[in-house]
C-alpha cells in the first residue's frame, strides 16, 4: 500500500522519538564505532533507525530499490540498484553523525524518493530542533506545513553568503562574496538553512546520494539550483566529484564559472 507524504514524515519522527533521541548525549562507547575511517562514525542509533525505515518502506513498496548509508556500507552494489531503478529511495538514518555523537542537536533523518531517475519526494526531520522539511515535485517545499517563499539571493555579490564543507577553504573568497565560512556539517541542516535563505550557496566535496537527493529538491523547488562544478545539474543518478548547490542559477553559473 503506497505511503503518503505525511505519513512518511510521521514514520521519520516516530523512529527518531523511538531510537534516535533516547540516545542524543547518552551514548555508551560501545555503541559508537567507525566504518571506512576512524573519522567516519557510525552509532547504534544509524542502525537501528535505517532498518526500522528501510522495514516500513520495503513493505509499502516492495519492488522499489533501496539505498541505505549503513546497508551501502555493507553491500556497495545496493549503488548499482538504485541507479539503474524505475523506483527507489534512499535513507540516510542519522545525518551529521559526528554532531550527534559529540552532543549537537545539528543532525536529521532524511528521505528522498525517487522515479526513473527523477526526485519526486523529499523529508527532512530535525528531531532536536523539531522541524519537518518536506518537498514534492512541482508542489514546492514546507516547514512544518507552512510553504517556503521562493528564494532570492540577490545581485549585490558583497551580501552573499557562501558556506563549504571542507574545512581548508574556509575563508576563501569567490565571486566577489564575503568568505567562505563552514557548513553545519550535516546535509540534513544545510539544505533547509539554504531553503530559507539563511546562506546562499553551499559547497561540497561529498556527494552521495543519501545526503544530497532530499536536499537538493527542496532547494530545487523553490528557484536554486544544485549541480556539478562542471555544470551539469545534479540528480540522483549523478556522481559529481564536487557539488554546488545555490539560492539562484545565476550564483551557480558564476560559482561554477570562476571557481
Amino acid at each position: 500500500m503506497a505511503l503518503d507524504t505525511e505519513t512518511v514524515l510521521t514514520l521519520l519522527q516516530d523512529v527518531a522519538a523511538e531510537v534516535i533521541t533516547p540516545r542524543f548525549r547518552m551514548l555508551a562507547e560501545h555503541e559508537v564505532g567507525s566504518k571506512s575511517h576512524p573519522g567516519d562514525l557510525v552509532t547504534v542509533a544509524d542502525r537501528e533507525s535505517e532498518v526500522l525505515i528501510t522495514r516500513a518502506l520495503s513493505r509499502a513498496y516492495p519492488d522499489a530499490a533501496i539505498l541505505g548509508e549503513e546497508a551501502f556500507a555493507e553491500d556497495p552494489s545496493l549503488m548499482d540498484d538504485f541507479r539503474a531503478a524505475e523506483h527507489a529511495f534512499t535513507v540516510d538514518p542519522v545525518d551529521g553523525t559526528r554532531n550527534f555523537v559529540h552532543g549537537s542537536p545539528d543532525h536529521a533523518v532524511m528521505v528522498a524518493e525517487t522515479r526513473s531517475g527523477v526526485t519526486v519526494r523529499a523529508w527532512i526531520w530535525q528531531p532536536q530542533h523539531e522541524l519537518a522539511y518536506v518537498a514534492e515535485l512541482g508542489a514546492g517545499t514546507t516547514r512544518n506545513g507552512e510553504q517556503l517563499p521562493r528564494l532570492d539571493v540577490g545581485d549585490d555579490p558583497a551580501r552573499w553568503r557562501l558556506r563549504t564543507s571542507a574545512p581548508a577553504r574556509v575563508g576563501e573568497e569567490l565571486v566577489g562574496a564575503p568568505a567562505m565560512e563552514l557548513t553545519w556539517l550535516s546535509c540534513g541542516i544545510d539544505y533547509p538553512k539554504l531553503a530559507e535563505g539563511v546562506c546562499d550557496a553551499l559547497l561540497y566535496r561529498s556527494t552521495r546520494p543519501w545526503d544530497h537527493v532530499p536536499g537538493a529538491l527542496m532547494v530545487s523547488e523553490l528557484g536554486g539550483t544544485v549541480g556539478s562544478t562542471d555544470g551539469e545539474r545534479y540528480g540522483p543518478r549523478s556522481d559529481p566529484a564536487a557539488l554546488v548547490a545555490t539560492g539562484s542559477p545565476g550564483l551557480y553559473e558564476r560559482l561554477v564559472r570562476e571557481s
